[in-house]
This record gives structure tokens, sequence and C-alpha cells, in this order.
């Protein structure tokens, strides 16, 4: 990039780099998923086999041994408390997978900092590549795990790609944000790394909303994981149109958050091959 030009920052010009190197991001994810199981035995099988796995631990622990209930209209099936909290897991996963990364992203990349043509704003774009391939396998098993159990398959499940979408769009905000400052603050990916544990345990996961004292789930709400996890249970599991309206405003933050994300880090990579 000319030091000269303004770097792109608009909504628009997160779209033209996407799309105008698609190609390399393709490439680029599918060496991230193959990579992470490069010399194992099963190999890409694995993406399949873990989720698999956390699932029948999830129904052992919860089901079996703590004889755990959601509560609401999902059945006495053991495994059904372990389908409602391994949606929320996979939610989780996804942002983690994506926010850990990020704040190291640059650094663990110096080699692209020094190619002045290479577009760095797409490499959170090739993580969450990556991460959403974990995630679409993990939908997989858990749609197989509802028909084992005797759960319905609702049309509704139709409406998974318009919450995702959102989602994505806030997660790339964080992650260009995370990593345009992780570059200069080393101890970022600490705090990052505590803060997404601490998500773990202040999401809607492990209990449902309602379980929370009304007064209280304004702040669960703004928890960025909150309202997607529970609208993801309400048009899988539970066969609901989701909240048109809050969707509306949590698409409005999240489109804020990603142009956010990317003016920033469009504005601070003039300096990364100052500090790197």
């Amino acid at each position: 990039m000319n030091p000269h030009t303004k770097p792109p920052g608009s909504l628009t010009d997160i779209y033209r780099s996407v799309y105008r190197h698609r190609s390399l991001i393709l490439q680029m994810t599918k060496r991230e998923v193959i990579g992470r199981y490069r010399g194992s035995v099963v190999g890409i099988a694995w993406s399949v086999f873990h989720p698999l796995l956390m699932l029948v631990i999830y129904t052992f622990v919860f089901s079996i041994i703590f004889q755990a209930k959601w509560g609401g209209d999902i059945g006495e099936h053991r495994v059904n408390f372990a389908i409602v909290l391994f949606t929320g897991l996979i939610i989780h996963t996804l942002f983690t997978e994506c926010i850990n990364k990020a704040p190291m992203l640059i650094l663990n990349n110096v080699n692209y900092v020094k190619r002045v043509i290479f577009p760095l704003e797409i490499l959170p774009v090739v993580v969450m590549g990556a991460a959403l391939f974990h995630s679409v396998a993990s939908l997989l098993i858990l749609i197989l795990a509802m028909m084992i159990s005797g759960m319905d398959f609702h049309p509704t499940a139709l409406y998974l790609p318009l919450l995702f979408v959102p989602l994505v769009l806030m997660i790339l905000g964080f992650s260009w944000l995370m990593a345009a400052l992780g570059t200069y603050v080393r101890d970022l990916g600490h705090a990052v790394f505590i803060i997404s544990m601490i998500l773990l345990f202040v999401s809607p996961i492990f209990f449902p909303i309602t379980a929370v004292p009304e007064q209280l789930r304004f702040f669960v709400y703004l928890n960025p994981l909150s309202f997607i996890i529970e609208q993801v249970r309400i048009v899988l599991i539970w066969g609901e149109s989701p909240s048109w309206f809050w969707l509306l405003v949590y698409s409005t933050v999240s489109l804020f958050v990603s142009w956010f994300g990317f003016w920033l880090f469009q504005r601070m990579r003039k300096g990364f091959s100052d500090v790197v």
C-alpha cells in the first residue's frame, strides 16, 4: 500500500477486499484446516470425531452423573440436556477460536507483513473460515444427535444462516481490533484468553436465560454471545422464529463493530512493520 494513500475503512471496502482476494482466502483457509491435522493418523476426520466425542462426554457428565434438567419442552431423553448445552458451546467455540488467535495474528505472520502487497486484512477472515468449517461439522453432529434422541427437526432451522451472518461480522470486527492492538500490546493475548473463559460462564450456555433474575438479564445480554445463543436454540430446538426486531438491532451493532475493527486495523497497519 502506498503510504500516502488513505487506507480503506468503509463497509464496502470490507466487501471489496474479501471479494477481490476470495481465491487467496479460500486457499489459505484450506491450508489452515488441513494444517491443523497434518501428521495425525485420521487427519481431517478429527473435525467430526472431536465434536462427537465432546457431545458424548457432555451427555455422560451432565445427564448421567449430575442428572441435570434444562426445563421446557425438550423431553426427558438423557442426551437432550447435552444437545441444548452443546448448541451454546458451538457459538462460544466459534467466537473464542477466532478471538484468541487474533492478538498474535500479525506477530505470527511476520513474513506477510514484510510483503507490501499482501492484504493483511484477510488474515482474520482466514481464521474465521477455518473456525466456521469446524462449527458446521459440530452443527451436523448436533443435528444428528437431535434425530437420534427423537427431537423434532424444525423448518425454522433454515433461519440459522441469518443468525450466523451478524455473529460472523461481529467476530471479524473484534478480530481486526484485537489483531491491530495485539501487534503493539503483547500482553493483550493473555487478557483476551481470560475474557473468553469468563464469557464461557456468563453466557447462557450451562443455564437458560430465564434462570437469571429479570433485573440482571440486561447485563447478560450485553455479552455479545448471549442473544445469538438464545436465538439459535429458539430456531433449532424449540422451532420458533427468531426475534426479528432484536436481530435487526444485533445486526446493526455487528455492522458497526465490524466496520470499526476494520477501520482501526487499516489505520494501524502502517506501523506493523516497525514493531514486528
